[in-house]
Order: structure tokens, then C-alpha cells, then sequence
């Protein structure tokens, strides 16, 4: 039986090659987190603040915090849908206007491309474990504070 020969420089090479390429694939962005409130819930959110952000979002994310969550910023009031292409735990979307009150919220299914959008032009979105703003009795027109200025 023949072996193929192999250098060790191709061998430290493609070794190299494979270790690169599953640390970019495994490499997500990195959010800041701020701290808000819905009425006495507290709320650790990362922030998506840039397109690459808002883009990543909670995508193949497999666990999040009961009280973890993200807030989407976007630069000006606008019409915003979601959807949970790539994401795979089920989540609820509240969307907020410029003043941090709720419009609407939805509860979005795990890798759909469903849309789930808001009732009128917003500037925030927060999702949460589905069902979060059920349990917590939060409803459309309820404030989340420390959203204008997510630190």
C-alpha cells in the first residue's frame, strides 16, 4: 500500500487553513449591552446599532436569559418588519416609537420568513423570549425606559 507524501509545510498549512475557517464561522459580532425597564422588569439588551448588527441579530443563537433580549436602532422613525430567517429560538418583537412607547407586539416562530411588521413607523424593536411581554403583563402603549439613550 502507498501512502501519499505529504509535506510538513502543506500539513502546518492546511491545518492552519481549517483552524482559520471555523474560527470565522464560528466568530459573531459583538454587541454592547444596555440596560432598560419595562414598568419593574429589568432588561439586559444587547444593542443592534449598525446595519451588521441589525443584520445578525439574534441569528443561530440557541439559549438567551429570561430577562435578555436585544433592542434594533434604527436612525429614523420608519416602517420595520422582522423576520427569523437563520434564528432558532422563538421570540416576541415589541416595536417601539421615538418616545419608547410599544405599538404593537408580535410573537415570531424559529427559522421562518414570515414578516412580522410594525403597525406604523417606529425607531426601536425589542425582541424577547417569546412570550416574555405576555407573562409580563406589557402591552402596546406601556413605556420601555432607557431606550433613547441605550448605554
Amino acid at each position: 500500500m502507498t501512502y501519499p507524501s505529504f509535506s510538513l509545510r502543506t500539513l502546518v498549512f492546511s491545518g492552519a487553513l481549517l483552524i482559520t475557517a471555523h474560527a470565522g464561522a464560528q466568530q459573531a459580532v459583538k454587541f454592547k449591552v444596555a440596560s432598560l425597564s419595562a414598568g419593574i422588569h429589568l432588561i439586559k439588551a444587547e444593542v443592534a446599532a449598525t446595519e451588521a448588527e441589525r443584520a445578525q441579530g439574534l441569528m443561530f443563537r440557541e439559549k438567551m436569559g429570561p430577562n435578555e433580549g436585544m433592542i434594533f436602532l434604527f436612525g429614523a422613525p420608519a416602517g420595520v418588519c422582522m423576520w427569523m430567517k437563520n434564528t432558532l429560538l422563538p421570540l416576541s418583537v415589541a416595536f417601539i416609537d421615538d418616545d419608547g412607547k410599544i405599538v404593537n407586539i408580535e410573537d415570531m416562530k424559529p427559522q421562518t420568513t414570515e414578516s412580522h411588521c410594525a403597525v406604523k413607523p417606529i425607531r426601536y424593536a425589542l425582541e424577547m423570549n417569546a412570550g416574555w411581554f405576555k407573562q409580563k403583563n406589557i402591552k402596546a402603549g406601556m413605556v420601555i425606559d432607557g431606550i433613547s439613550n441605550p448605554k
